[in-house]
């Protein structure tokens, strides 16, 4: 796949692995809602990333694993909540979740990506067949390993599914990132101004990233609290890119008939770029699906992020 300009992106570095026995996660049945369709099989090669869905409501924290992950991105979902992707390109935790299903805007954004794993709890029927033409492999409870998912008894239904990714055979090869687009470098000599905090804010969510100089780091809360690791440190960002998008109705519904947001990440727009404690304004674009996103500077230039994770979060432009 393409970056647009074609510039090949540097991989990130990634946090530690956070200790998980705490949460005393024990084996069981997996969803009904499992899916996949005929993608490929968990012992075919391929999966230079492995992006997972992940479960951000109040019963499903604090997650496990996402520290770890290279890019988090952050969508909007049915009722106006939020759903996380955390994309892991350097290493994978034991444990990750919890694990929730799929959506359309999934499928557009891991196109960015060379040749993507994706482990999602399911999907409503009407969307498997996309999720079956895709370009990426779908690891679905039902396409993979039996031992690779189960439920914990630390959190209630349906916020108890987790995985194992190493069950999943989605091995990571090297430049798992370098399709995104993203570049990664020492912070601008010019432009950008002090910025302390940014809240970004969804129909019934919202993300607030507050910069910590002792960290280095943006510390993250969701929904008005901190967001934590399960031994409980605060989730931090190296880099914070609020991208404004389109965010329209699809054709699709959740159980209770409320429409299924679809957010269009190609195209181009505004975005503002958080990090080391400033805020850049820029200009996104993305000109085909196979095309990673770049951000660009008034003045043409690309913006470097910070070395570290990422997290992009679409708010309605």
């Amino acid at each position: 796949m393409g970056t647009g300009s074609g510039t090949r992106a540097r991989r990130m570095t990634v946090a530690a692995v956070a200790a998980v026995a705490a949460l005393g996660l024990a084996p069981g049945c997996t969803p009904n809602d499992t899916g996949g369709g005929d993608g490929k099989g968990p012992s075919d090669e391929g999966g230079r990333v492995l992006a997972v869905k992940i479960d951000n409501v109040g019963p499903a924290r604090p997650q496990t694993g996402l520290e770890t992950a290279d890019v988090v991105y952050a969508e909007q979902v049915e009722a106006g909540l939020s759903r996380l992707m955390a994309v892991y390109a350097g290493r994978l935790p034991p444990i990750i979740g919890p694990v929730r299903s799929a959506r359309e805007t999934d499928l557009e954004l891991l196109r960015q990506f060379d040749d993507p794993a994706l482990a999602f709890s399911g999907a409503q029927s009407k969307l498997l067949p996309l999720i079956s033409a895709a370009p990426l492999r779908p690891l679905s409870p039902g396409k993979a390993p039996e031992d690779a998912y189960f439920r914990s008894g630390a959190k209630p239904a349906p916020h108890n599914l987790f995985v194992r990714p190493e069950k999943l055979n989605a091995d990571l090869g090297e430049g798992g990132l370098e399709s995104t687009g993203f570049l990664f470098g020492p912070r601008p000599k010019k432009g950008g101004t002090p910025e302390r905090e940014r809240t970004v804010r969804f129909p019934a969510a919202r993300f607030t990233f507050t910069w910590s100089a002792e960290r280095a780091r943006w510390l993250v809360s969701m929904d008005g609290a901190q967001a934590r690791t399960v031994n409980g440190k605060q989730l931090a960002a190296s880099t914070v890119v609020v991208q404004y998008v389109k965010v329209r109705e699809s054709r699709f519904h959740d159980r209770s008939g409320n429409n299924t947001p679809f957010t269009e990440t190609i195209g181009s727009g505004k975005a503002r770029v958080l990090r080391d404690g400033r805020a850049y304004d820029v200009r996104w674009e993305r000109s085909s699906a196979d095309d990673g996103t770049e951000f660009t500077t008034a003045d043409g230039d690309r913006l470097p992020f910070a070395p570290g994770q990422v997290w992009v979060v679409y708010a309605k432009g």
